[in-house]
């Protein structure tokens, strides 16, 4: 309390002063000095926050005459009072009455002017801390900005934002404008708390005209403060910090200043800043921190990391910077052209997120980034427009990436741009207004048309492949007759042929992608005008329209379905969503045929070729296979079995390579396994005492509706051989298989309508499928018949069969189907593991007497399977059971129950991996003899190899060794041959061909070569894809094999084995034209990267990838820098008048192959292992390559290299975790970031703080940790977020060490919260004079 009375009584005293000397007219200097006498003498530290709300007080408003304030000014300028709590106090004062003391308002204006910006000398004060509390008491700006916060540099950045808006209101309210904003009101103290009845100016104020004239004065002058607010290059700086990180405030800010910039009156009047100025300095690309600021020369090539548009690419001729651009995109679509791939998570999921990560590494515009989209996708088309023969994917699965995925990943892009969030709590309730000024954004849609509007200009990639010419030509002829003004339905064109039309109607795959777009409201019809895209115009029709010919129109109509109209319906794809509809109607609620043939129609064109309702078509028919309880059932046995022939009907329809993969694309392979397992689990319970006869006349039995249905499921899961998954997309993978519960993990996250779904379109249609066919979450348990076969089936691939007890059901049922499949040889009295071969005849060509048949459900057939299979294999080896009579007992087995076709495969695959089994010879006489084409085969496969530089092993040694197999190989193998190469066969060859090629890779060289030439001599015509297939074990069992393909990959895309550097490479180079079976000449030389795409995950071991792509990387960078090119052009660059351009130039165009190479090597490391490799390489690799000494070229050009290379990694290393974790946070995967990004930085953290000691080049560690930043802060600012602030400070503070203030500055900025006072401090100390 006596504390407390003394400082009263000392503000008393300094009042006391003060009156005195305005009494007496003291010169303010000598006022200023007793006052800091006084103050000094009572131990009042300087400058005071109580002298400062002593004088406002005092000022405000019983003595605001001049005098006073030239006491005030005086203060500040001899630091008695810290300026901007004086400032700060003012505002709240005379901001509200500026109306009524406009002198005082001038006043306050030229107190902001002369002390605002000189805030470097103000936070140098021991006060600093307490000055700046004092202000957030005095503004409550922590209350305000919602930043629960204390730290005295964020309050310096909430002050000058204050400050700005505080005058930005108030300059609104003078010109009438303050209405106009989004929230009406100030949210400051800008207007009066009572009526204004008078002033209490009383110095040359009575003159009204005076007092307008000095209002309107003031109001321009505060907007001209605002501009240099805007431009000088400390606020401007911080006032950018506040846009990164009070964004919400920011949005309502910027507006209100565009609304000032826009409709001030004041702004004429001002000669300093027009209203296009404040407009400018308005903009998002000028409020950023880029002014120059003191930093190293390393910076010029900072600019150089960004790829900049497709136009202007610097170095890249005009063809290859596309494909250099978008290389992971060409890479990613042929890799989902992998039949053996089946994946869980969308195609439009992974491609939109991939899209989104080049778009935003790249730099391009969204023009840019369609325009390669359409580029890669035709690439994509041309490459295969005549594929190898072979149970493989064919054409129309690239088309339906080009005409239905890539147009939904398109239309996902657009909705993004054009939607606005619903979630009010996300962005904040401030921000509602401003989102909805964006909803109605055009800018991606106008790009999508421009971009296909250039795309006319590529005839080379727009030439259709014969199977869909008529369709390009009909695309051509809707839209002449539409720009001809002639009105025709789409039952013109199923009886018209379009050869008749007076005007030729050649179509190309642009007239198909603008067909697609408009169906999905991409585009309007406006487009058929674009020049050139139609060939004239015509006056009338040649023919007119029958008037009932087969078609989706008449069946619109009400015609019947008849067999002709099915088979047009069939034979024709759906135009409309409408026309699906019918039919899906008629397969709910239809006859028991019109069922089927509904179910017929939906897996017809409409699947394969109805690009522009694809989705629709998947949906339905993933909703058929789940049919609903009807309302009226009441029986004991399920549902499903009422539903058999159209399930059958279903299940075979979509059991085709193709449609496998359509449906993979479209993320519903997750779903279509959820259907297919209470299908396998009802009918493999089934007792087959029912059967059931199809439209067609044929009969199905229980047996063969599970057989369909299990075989079609387990080319889902990739059962006999699951590949080392890694979970790209989404959904993360649950252990390192694929498995029947990570199926249904994925299928019920479809489930989870979080509040974030309806905001992604793939999404929601994935979570409204699932929906349909069930709400509610499905588990393995559901199936216990499954469940059972599962675990059993798993504890036959870990260990040796056992487990059957004599006297069992099951002993039972193995003696059963012993004695069918070997009833000429089996004795009745034997044990089954003494079965002995009576004959070398043969079994017969089936099975005759249906007596021997068990009557036995189909789970219990399964389960006996493997020892009726080991029981064979063993009395083979032991010479009781012949070669032959083996294969045809097990294609016996096969034929009763073709399910089993798996189980006989997973045993077989178990045991090859046991190694326990003798070889036999293929000799042709107990076992096929491969002698006739191995020799062939063998030729061909060094001619597929020989663009690689990798030796193929010989087959034979001199020709006089005969080929051997592992029994059970060449047991599976002489099964396989025995199958027909037809449709009735093709779902269970599909089934097969990859266990048996999986089996036989397993197998030591030359196993696979023998399989292919045994192979090759049943199917003639998939000889190509044999061989191709038998190729690329070559790399399965040698690693250095692969590591000379990874470097052919990197020779083929840099072009480095051809001079100059810059011709050939690209995408064209890596990936070829496929197989090249379709040129002159026969198989041609594979392109290295078809060669890695599809043997990658066949591979055991990937973990030394990592290390082999960044030894080549770096290779490459070497191989570039010290090219004859560059030297040539750096030795120019000497003499040149104009050198620096010039070099500018050579070391871009050097950067972008640098580049071009990180590309790659991503991609290879991203495609290879996904995240777990991305992890490994990013947390383990790198840090130990950086740690490790590497030899050092003494070389001239040596600096270059090491520069070169550190950016190189940077650039890998962003893009890596870029493609595993996306740019934003929008993924799952995203959550994994922050642990893994954290490790990394803190790994950089610690070497530039001197913890770590490094072993690489100095100038290679300072471009990665530099261009690794830059990348980061440009590219992938939310990275940024997830990083600890303390590790961001030490980042920050060793690339001050380096010079690198702007980058350090750059980095502080995008931090976050945590940083945003580290960032305002850097700004005021190192870019305040």
């Amino acid at each position: 309390m006596e504390l407390s009375l003394q400082s009263s009584r000392l503000w008393e005293e300094v009042i006391e002063q003060t009156k005195v000397a305005k009494e007496k007219g003291t010169d303010p200097l000598f006022w200023a000095l007793q006052v800091s006498s006084s103050l000094s003498s009572s131990g009042v530290a300087l400058p005071s926050t109580d002298l400062a709300h002593v004088l406002v007080n005092y000022i405000c408003w019983d003595n605001n005459i001049p005098i006073i304030w030239k006491f005030l000014d005086k203060a500040l300028m001899m630091k008695i009072v810290p300026p901007l709590l004086v400032i700060a106090l003012l505002s709240q004062r005379v901001l509200p009455n500026r109306r009524s003391h406009p002198a005082a308002y001038r006043l306050y204006l030229e107190f902001l002017k002369r002390h605002a910006f000189a805030i470097k000398c103000q936070i140098s004060g021991p006060d600093y801390e307490k000055v700046m509390k004092s202000i957030d008491a005095t503004l409550h700006l922590s209350e305000i900005f919602g930043l629960q916060t204390t730290e005295p540099a964020i309050l310096v950045v909430e002050f000058i934002f204050s400050i700005v808006w505080q005058l930005l209101d108030a300059s609104l309210d003078d010109e009438g404008l303050l209405e106009l904003t989004e929230e009406k009101v100030s949210r400051w103290a800008i207007k009066p708390q009572e009526m204004e009845i008078d002033g209490h100016d009383v110095y040359d104020e009575k003159n009204i005209a005076y007092l307008e004239w000095l209002q309107n004065f003031n109001t321009t002058m505060a907007i001209e403060i605002i501009g240099q607010f805007l431009q000088n290059k400390v606020t401007s700086r911080i006032l950018y910090l506040a846009r990164r990180n009070m964004s919400s405030h920011w949005v309502n800010f910027i507006h209100s200043l565009r609304l000032l910039g826009t409709n001030s009156a004041a702004l004429k009047n001002s000669k300093a800043l027009t209203s296009e100025d404040l407009l400018e300095l308005t903009s998002d690309s000028r409020i950023v921190l880029s002014r120059k600021c003191k930093t190293s020369s390393v910076q010029k090539f900072h600019a150089v990391m960004a790829f900049g548009s497709l136009a202007s690419s610097a170095g890249l001729c005009h063809g290859a910077s596309r494909s250099d651009l978008w290389l992971p995109l060409d890479l990613v679509l042929e890799d989902a052209m992998d039949g053996y791939l089946v994946n869980t998570t969308s195609a439009v999921e992974i491609i939109t997120g991939l899209i989104k990560t080049l778009q935003a590494i790249n730099g391009t515009s969204w023009h840019d980034t369609f325009l390669g989209l359409w580029i890669s996708s035709l690439r994509l088309v041309q490459r295969e427009r005549d594929p190898i023969e072979g149970p493989i994917p064919r054409l129309d699965t690239r088309l339906c990436m080009l005409l239905s995925i890539i147009i939904l990943v398109v239309a996902d892009l657009i909705e993004e741009d054009e939607g606005a969030p619903t979630n009010e709590k996300e962005y904040g309730s401030t921000t509602t207004n401003h989102w909805k000024e964006m909803k109605f954004s055009r800018k991606r849609r106008d790009d999508l048309v421009s971009s296909l509007q250039v795309l006319g200009d590529y005839q080379g990639l727009l030439a259709p492949p014969k199977s869909v010419v008529s369709a390009a030509n009909q695309a051509a002829a809707r839209a002449m007759l539409f720009v001809s003004r002639i009105n025709v339905g789409s039952a013109y064109f199923e009886c018209v042929n379009i050869k008749d039309m007076p005007i030729s109607c050649s179509g190309n795959m642009r007239h198909l992608i603008v067909e697609a777009c408009i169906a999905r409201n991409l585009l309007d019809t406006s487009a058929y005008f674009w020049p050139g895209y139609v060939n004239g115009r015509i006056n009338q029709l040649p023919y007119s329209v029958p008037a009932q010919a087969p078609g989706w129109s008449s069946f619109m109509k009400g015609a019947p379905l008849t067999s002709v109209m099915i088979n047009a319906l069939v034979s024709s794809p759906a135009s409309s969503l409408a026309e699906l509809e019918k039919i899906f109607e008629i397969a709910v609620n239809g006859s028991e045929d019109e069922k089927i043939s509904a179910a017929t129609i939906l897996c017809g064109a409409s699947l394969i070729r109805g690009w522009n309702i694809q989705e629709y078509t998947v949906q339905f028919i993933t909703r058929l296979m789940s049919p609903p309880v009807p309302a009226n059932f009441s029986g004991s046995d399920s549902h499903l079995i009422d539903y058999a022939p159209m399930l059958n009907v279903l299940i075979c329809g979509i059991a085709s390579v193709d449609c496998v993969q359509i449906f993979s694309f479209h993320g519903l392979v997750p779903q279509l396994a959820c259907s297919l397992m209470p299908i396998c689990e009802v009918f493999g319970s089934c007792v087959p005492n029912v059967s059931w006869n199809l439209p067609s006349g044929e009969e199905i039995s229980p047996r063969a509706v599970f057989s369909n249905a299990f075989a079609l499921l387990l080319k889902l899961w990739r059962f006999n051989h699951p590949p080392i998954e890694h979970g790209v997309g989404d959904v993360p993978t649950v252990g390192s298989q694929l498995t029947p519960e990570y199926l249904l993990l994925v299928r019920n996250s479809h489930l989870l309508s979080s509040e974030n779904t309806h905001k992604d379109r793939n999404k929601r249609r994935l979570s409204e499928v699932a929906s349909s066919s069930s709400p509610e979450p499905v588990f393995l348990d559901s199936f216990p018949k499954l469940k059972v076969w599962y675990r059993h089936h798993q504890r036959c691939i870990a260990a040796t069969l056992s487990g059957l007890v004599h006297g069992t059901t099951v002993h039972q049922t193995v003696e059963g189907l012993l004695n069918m499949i070997f009833r000429k040889n089996h004795k009745g009295s034997q044990s089954i593991t003494t079965v002995t071969s009576g004959s070398s005849s043969s079994s017969g060509a089936g099975i005759e007497d249906n007596s021997l048949k068990p009557n036995l459900p189909a789970w219990d057939i399964l389960e006996a399977v493997p020892y009726v299979v080991d029981a064979a294999l063993t009395a083979c080896a032991h010479g009781r059971l012949s070669p032959r009579e083996l294969a045809t007992g097990l294609k016996d087995l096969a034929d009763f129950l073709p399910a089993s076709l798996a189980t006989i495969a997973s045993y077989f695959s178990a045991e090859v991996s046991r190694c326990v089994w003798k070889p036999v010879v293929m000799n042709g006489m107990d076992w096929p003899s491969p002698a006739a084409n191995l020799s062939n085969v063998e030729e061909h496969i060094k001619k597929i190899l020989a663009a690689t530089g990798v030796d193929v092993p010989r087959l034979s040694a001199g020709g006089s060794s005969l080929a051997t197999l592992p029994l059970p190989l060449a047991a599976f193998l002489s099964l396989t041959i025995t199958y027909k190469i037809d449709k009735a066969s093709e779902r269970f060859l599909n089934l097969a061909g990859p266990a048996l090629e999986s089996l036989a890779a397993d197998c030591p060289w030359p196993c696979m070569p023998i399989v292919a030439s045994l192979w090759t001599q049943k199917a003639k015509r998939w000889f190509d894809f044999l061989v191709f297939s038998a190729s690329r074990t070559v790399f399965l069992h040698n690693s250095d094999a692969t590591v000379q393909l990874l470097k052919s990959c990197f020779t083929a895309t840099l072009g480095l084995n051809i001079a100059p550097i810059s011709s050939n490479g690209g995408v064209g180079a890596l990936l070829g034209h496929g197989f090249g079976s379709h040129f002159c000449g026969g198989l041609s030389p594979v392109a290295p990267g078809i060669l890695y795409l599809r043997i990658y995950r066949s591979m055991r071991d990937i973990m030394f990838i990592t290390e082999e792509v960044v030894s080549l990387l770096m290779h490459s960078v070497k191989e570039i820098a010290c090219s004859g090119m560059l030297k040539q052009k750096l030795e120019k660059l000497k003499t040149s008048r104009n050198g620096l351009k010039y070099g500018q130039v050579s070391l871009a165009a050097a950067m972008n192959r640098v580049k071009l190479a990180a590309s790659l090597a991503a991609s290879l490391v991203w495609l290879s292992g996904g995240h777990g490799l991305v992890q490994s390489l990013i947390k383990e690799t790198l840090p130990s390559w950086f740690i490790s000494v590497h030899r050092s070229d003494r070389e001239e050009g040596s600096g270059l290299v090491a520069m070169l290379g550190g950016y190189a990694l940077a650039y890998f290393t962003v893009l890596c975790g870029a493609f595993a974790w996306g740019v934003d946070s929008s993924s799952s995967a995203s959550k994994r970031r922050p642990k893994i990004l954290g490790s990394h930085m803190e790994f950089l953290a610690s070497a530039l703080d001197g913890k770590i000691s490094l072993g690489c080049d100095v100038a290679t560690w300072h471009a990665y940790v530099s261009g690794l930043v830059s990348l980061m802060v440009g590219c992938t600012p939310n990275w940024v977020l997830e990083v600890d602030v303390d590790v961001l400070r030490r980042l920050s503070k060793g690339l001050r060490q380096w010079d690198e203030e702007e980058l350090a500055l750059a980095l502080l900025g995008i931090g976050g919260i945590g940083t945003m006072g580290a960032a305002a401090e850097l700004i005021i100390e190192h870019c305040d004079p």
